[in-house]
């Protein structure tokens, strides 16, 4: 029992720092092999300016980054179907956008995890961001989309 919650916190951690690698990239102009090496090498299970980042499952991590990235125009037209009409993927917040993203791609590609899980996991790391009002659109806009895929 104590290792299936060890791995639920590991990949926790994972998406949060998925999220954030996704984020990185969208950002910046960065080669996603140089991206994961610098989340392997300096941010997975690290500690940074004394706060210490949970271990994180870096295979989990690195499926749920270069899946996104991999299927991105399969996702956000995924995404783009499910905002109100008048919105569009570049209307919302960025680090939004990621989870998003991130939470669709585990929809779409990782059946072995439940669509409960996933949406309440994405759920988690919006609330690492945001307030209440912003983590029911994540939930409304996955459930929605997770009706479509799964």
């Amino acid at each position: 029992m104590t290792s299936n919650r060890a791995q639920g916190r590991a990949r926790s951690a994972a998406r949060l720092a998925a999220v954030q690698a996704l984020y990185q990239l969208e950002m910046e102009a960065t080669e996603l092999h140089l991206l994961l090496d610098e989340f392997h090498m300096h941010r997975l299970g690290a500690e940074i300016e004394d706060v210490e980042y949970a271990e994180a499952d870096v295979a989990f991590f690195d499926d749920v980054v270069k899946g996104t990235h991999s299927r991105g125009e399969e996702i956000d037209t995924l995404l783009t179907n499910r905002l109100a009409e008048g919105w569009s993927l570049a209307r919302l917040d960025k680090t939004m956008l990621q989870i998003l993203r991130a939470g669709t791609y585990e929809l779409l590609a990782r059946k072995d995890i439940g669509v409960g899980t996933v949406i309440s996991e994405y759920l988690d790391v919006a609330h690492a961001f945001f307030d209440a009002r912003e983590a029911k659109f994540v939930n409304g806009i996955l459930d929605a989309v997770a009706k479509e895929v799964r």
